[in-house]
C-alpha cells in the first residue's frame, strides 16, 4: 500500500518563539566560538572532534571504541583481537565520511543535504568503508540473515521500537517531499537550524535503509548544519551531546514518532507537540555543546592546561607519548602556547620565544615534533599544534572518557 507524504506532516513546528529564540542564541554563540582561535588551530580541533563525532555516534549504536584506538587505526595501527579490529574500520569509515561530506560541501556550495541523492550517497560511502560483518543484520525473529547494500532504500518493512516504518513502495514519495520542504535555500533566518532539527527526526521517521539510519541521520545533520552555514560548527557537534543523553534522545524520537493526540495537537497525521518537544531538546543539546567547548577553548584556559601539561612531562608524572621517555623542559610550553595562539610560527620563532640556548632550544623543538604535539609540511617549515588523542586528554577533560573509564563501564 503507498502512503502519501504528508501523512509525516508537520514537517517544522509552526512559528514558536521560543525555538526562534535559542535558534538565535545557538548562532550568536556558535560564531563567538569561531572567532575564539586561530584558523589553523580550528583545523586541529576539528581533526580531533571528527575522532570524537565518530566515537560518539558509533556509541549511540551500541558500538564502543575509544578515541585512542581509533587514531591507532588512522596509523594503520589496528588492534589484534578481531573484533576490536572491526570496530576501529567502523569508526575509519564514519571519520572517511565526514571528510568526503566536508569536501562535497566545499566542491559544491549549492547541494542540498536533504536531497534523496545526497542521504543515499552518505549511506553507500559509510557502508562501501565498513567491515564485512557490520553489512549484515538479522531478522527479528533470527530466521533469516539479510545484506544490507550501501545507498540503497529498503525493500522490506520495519519495526523499531513502537515506530512502524512508511512501506518500502512509498519510502520514494517521503523523501521526495523531505528533499523538497528541507531544502535549506527555502528557509531564512534561525529558521533552516529549526528545520535541521525537525529534518533530523524525519529522516529517522520515514527509515529509508534496512540499517544504518541513526548514523546517516547524524551524518546527513551534520552535513545540514555547516551548509547552513553555522559558523563556528566544527568546533562543537550534535552527536557527543545526543550520546551523553542516549535515553533522552531514543525517548523525544519515540515521542515525535506519535501520531496527533488530539485537535489541539496540529492539524497534521504527526504530534505537533512531539516534534515542538524534540526540537527544543535538540537545540538544548547544541547549546550545550557550545557551551562546554567555548568553555574549553578560552585561550586562557588553554594556556594553563598546556603550562600544566609540560610540568607534568617535565616531572615525569605522565608518560610520553613515544617510547623513549624523556623528561620534556618547561621552556617548551611557550612553544605550544605560541602555535596554538599564532596558528602557524616558523622554527626560529619558536626558539627565540622559549627563551633557550639555540641549540637547547633546536632539541626542545625536535622533541615536541618526534612527541607529534607538533607538526610541520616541510622539513625545515614553519610548525603548527597538533592535538593528538594523547595531548587532548590532558587539554580537553571530559570530551570524551578515559580509557580506564572505558574499561569499567
Amino acid at each position: 500500500m503507498v502512503l502519501a507524504p504528508h501523512l509525516m506532516d508537520p514537517l517544522i513546528p509552526d512559528r514558536r518563539e521560543d525555538l526562534e529564540d535559542m535558534a538565535r542564541n545557538i548562532v550568536a554563540k556558535s560564531a563567538a566560538l569561531g572567532g575564539q582561535l586561530h584558523p589553523i588551530t580550528q583545523d586541529a580541533v576539528a581533526g580531533l572532534l571528527r575522532i570524537v563525532n565518530s566515537y560518539y555516534s558509533n556509541l549511540i549504536e551500541g558500538h564502543s571504541t575509544h578515541p585512542v584506538e581509533i587514531e591507532q587505526a588512522m596509523r594503520e595501527d589496528y588492534s589484534q583481537d578481531p573484533a576490536k579490529r572491526e570496530l576501529q574500520q567502523e569508526s575509519l569509515a564514519h571519520i572517511a565520511c565526514q571528510k568526503k561530506i566536508a569536501n562535497a560541501l566545499d566542491s559544491q556550495p549549492d547541494i542540498n543535504p536533504a536531497s534523496r541523492e545526497f542521504i543515499c550517497w552518505i549511506h553507500e560511502e559509510v557502508y562501501k568503508e565498513l567491515p564485512e560483518k557490520f553489512q549484515w543484520i538479522t531478522t527479528k525473529d533470527k530466521s533469516e540473515r539479510i545484506r544490507v547494500h550501501g545507498g540503497q532504500l529498503r525493500t522490506r518493512d520495519i519495526e523499531v521500537g513502537r515506530h512502524v516504518g512508511p512501506p518500502p513502495e512509498s519510502i520514494g514519495a517521503f523523501l521526495d517531499r523531505f528533499e523538497s520542504f528541507y531544502d535549506i535555500s527555502k528557509h531564512h533566518g534561525v529558521t533552516p537550524l529549526i528545520a535541521a532539527a525537525a529534518g533530523h527526526h524525519r529522516l529517522m521517521w520515514i527509515h529509508p535503509f534496512l540499517d544504518g539510519n541513526g548514523r546517516t541521520a547524524r551524518l546527513f545533520t551534520d552535513a545540514y548544519l555547516k551548509r547552513i552555514p553555522l559558523p563556528g560548527y566544527g568546533l562543537w557537534n550534535i552527536s557527543r551531546g545526543l550520546a551523553r543523553r542516549r535515553s533522552d534522545y531514543m525517548g523525544a524520537l519515540s515521542h515525535a514518532d506519535a501520531t496527533r493526540r488530539n485537535d489541539l495537537d496540529g492539524r497534521g497525521n504527526l504530534s505537533r507537540e512531539g516534534l515542538i518537544d524534540f526540537c527544543r531538546f535538540f537545540l538544548k543539546i547544541c547549546q550545550d555543546q557550545i557551551k562546554y567547548m567555548t568553555d574549553l577553548l578560552n585561550l586562557d584556559g588553554l594556556r594553563d592546561r598546556i603550562s600544566g601539561y609540560i610540568r607534568l612531562r617535565a616531572e615525569k608524572l605522565i608518560a610520553s607519548p613515544t617510547p623513549d621517555g624523556r623528561p620534556m623542559k618547561v621552556e617548551a610550553a611557550y612553544m605550544l602556547i605560541e602555535a596554538l595562539t599564532r596558528g602557524e610560527v616558523p622554527r626560529g620563532d619558536m626558539i627565540r620565544v622559549s627563551g633557550l640556548a639555540e641549540r637547547t632550544g633546536r632539541q626542545v623543538l625536535s622533541q615536541l615534533l618526534e612527541d607529534g604535539l607538533l607538526s610541520s609540511n616541510m622539513p625545515r617549515g614553519p610548525v603548527r599544534l597538533v592535538l593528538s588523542t594523547h595531548f587532548a586528554s590532558y587539554l580537553f577533560q571530559n570530551l570524551y572518557p578515559s580509557q580506564m573509564d572505558v574499561g569499567r563501564e
